[in-house]
Order: structure tokens, then C-alpha cells, then sequence
């Protein structure tokens, strides 16, 4: 659009009010500006928009179309402010989060909860994804932030640390009491087991991977599982030792329907956190949400 847009704001509203004096005191400029205006919208398109008649203006037939289109331009843009009012006013934002399944379940879904209460008009949308995957996101700017295990090298990345966690190994009671009458786990616990890990591509699977190489301990029978929580059941049910993060199996553990099987070496605990990147300036809600949890650790 090459015109002004001040001459189509006159043109519009010459066509609502059907006379140009109320359509300059409702402008609050001169008659004579006014009739300039319309002067020149019409030499640029090369055409008549208004007619006369003894009441005031009418539109022409061209006029009725481009004051159509007009129309829609302002109803547009009218929305667009509104909005832009509500989004100030109510605190509406938009947020995106990159998280594995695990975390998102067992660490962001309390966070989550709390600040919805407080902040009920920010929309938050959830990539769940590996940590690999988010921390690639991230890099690419299309995340605001990732919920992560803290990886060796964060390359450019801030880290907001929530604490630690710990992996273990964990089976029924009643599995072990099996294991141990066919063979000697105390070196390897794992030798005559089923051992349940996730998937490989997921940080947690690459730690532990690292950590039974270094024991020099291997499984007869590996069984690959897609999330924590299946792992979590399958122990339960006596299907064999699962890889678990101690945090999320403190019931299970509690009342007995699990037991944490020995290692011959404590596995390393890991740090997990929230990661952006740096020197990027966060939207209002993305800044609202990292406020809120930063908050919420130093309590």
C-alpha cells in the first residue's frame, strides 16, 4: 500500500459519518484538510470515491469497494490493539517449554500447577522431547526454555539448577529373593537379570550407559523401555531391575513394593535445571515464568 494511511483513516471516516464537517470534528481537523485528503486518495487511485447529495457525501461505486477493504484494514487493526490491551492488562503471554516425558510428569507439572493459579491467562505449550532434543530447540531459538539433566558442556546456555537427583536400581522384593538362588549378584546384580533401561538417545540412558561400562557390569537380558513411568510398573509387576530416579519411586519405596538393589559403586548424583540462552531477551510471560521459579528455589 503506497498511500498514507492517514488518508484512508479520513476516507473511512467520511464514509461513516456520510459529511465532512462531522467527519472533521470527529477528527478534529479542518473542513478544507479534509476535502484535500479525499482530493488526493482519489487522484492516487483515479478515481471518484464520494458523490454529493443535499445531506452530505455518498459513496460511488468505487467508493462502496475500497471502503470494504478499508474496513476490514481497520477492523483488523482495532483487534490488534485490543488484544495488545488484554495482553498488558490480564498478563496474557505465551510460553514454550521444552522437557522430557519424566521430567515434565515428576518436576515441571508442580510448577506448572502453582503458577497457573497465578498467572491463568499465559498460555504455555509443552515440547516433549530428549534432553538432546531440547537442548537443540533451544539453540535454535524455537523454545524459550528446557527443563534438563545438566549436560558437561552447556555452549552459550544459562542454567537455573532445581537440585539433584539419583538413578538407581530398583525390583520387587520377591525378584530379588528369586535372583539371588540363581546366581552371586553381589558384583554384578545385573549377570542373571532383566535389566530394564530406556530407550538409547535419552541423557539418563547415556549416564547410565557410562556408569555400568566403567563397573565393567553387563546384562544377559535387556529390556529397552520409552518412558520412566513404564519402568516404574514393570518393576513393579517383578518383570526385572529398572533404572529408575530415586525421587520419583520414594512411595514405591517407602511401602515396600519396591527395594533398591545394591551396587558394588554409587552411581553419581546429576543436577537438573532450567536452561536459556544467553544474551537473549525473553518475552514478558518466559520472564514472568523464570522470575516465578527462581523464586520458588530460593524459598
Amino acid at each position: 500500500m503506497d498511500q498514507n494511511l492517514s488518508l484512508y483513516r479520513v476516507f473511512y471516516t467520511v464514509a461513516n459519518t456520510g459529511n465532512i464537517s462531522k467527519a472533521a470534528a470527529r477528527l478534529y481537523i479542518s473542513q478544507p484538510a479534509i476535502s484535500k485528503s479525499i482530493r488526493k486518495l482519489e487522484e492516487n487511485l483515479e478515481v471518484s470515491l464520494f458523490s454529493r447529495n443535499s445531506r452530505g457525501v455518498q459513496l460511488t461505486e468505487e467508493g462502496e469497494l475500497l471502503y470494504h477493504y478499508v474496513q476490514n484494514a481497520f477492523y483488523s487493526l482495532e483487534k490488534g490493539e485490543t488484544q495488545i490491551k488484554k495482553i498488558h492488562e490480564l498478563g496474557i503471554g505465551h510460553i514454550h517449554i521444552g522437557v522430557s516425558t519424566t521430567l515434565c510428569k515428576y518436576v515441571l507439572l508442580p510448577y506448572l500447577k502453582e503458577f497457573i493459579e497465578t498467572h491463568p491467562h499465559i498460555r504455555i505449550s509443552i515440547e516433549c522431547q530428549s534432553t538432546n532434543h531440547t537442548l537443540q530447540l533451544l539453540k535454535e531459538n524455537k523454545i524459550d526454555l528446557g527443563l534438563i539433566g545438566k549436560p558437561e558442556r552447556l555452549y552459550h546456555t544459562h542454567f537455573d539448577s532445581l537440585g539433584e537427583i539419583e538413578d538407581i536400581f530398583v525390583c520387587t522384593k520377591s525378584y530379588m529373593e528369586h535372583l539371588s538362588k540363581r546366581s552371586d549378584y553381589s558384583e554384578n546384580p545385573f549377570q542373571s537379570a532383566t535389566l530394564m533401561l530406556l530407550n538409547k538417545g535419552n541423557m539418563t540412558r547415556q549416564y547410565i550407559d557410562d556408569y555400568l561400562a566403567s563397573c565393567r557390569m553387563e546384562a544377559d537380558n535387556l529390556l529397552e523401555v520409552s518412558t520412566m513411568d513404564l519402568l516404574i510398573e514393570f518393576a513393579k509387576i517383578g518383570m526385572g531391575i529398572a533404572c529408575v530416579i530415586r525421587q520419583f519411586v520414594e512411595k514405591e519405596l517407602a511401602e515396600g513394593s519396591l527395594i533398591e538393589v545394591p551396587l558394588p559403586t554409587a552411581i553419581n548424583r546429576r543436577e537438573i535445571g532450567f536452561a536459556l540462552l544467553e544474551n537473549i531477551e525473553q518475552n514478558k510471560a518466559a520472564k514472568e515464568f523464570i522470575n516465578f521459579y527462581r523464586k520458588s528455589t530460593s524459598d
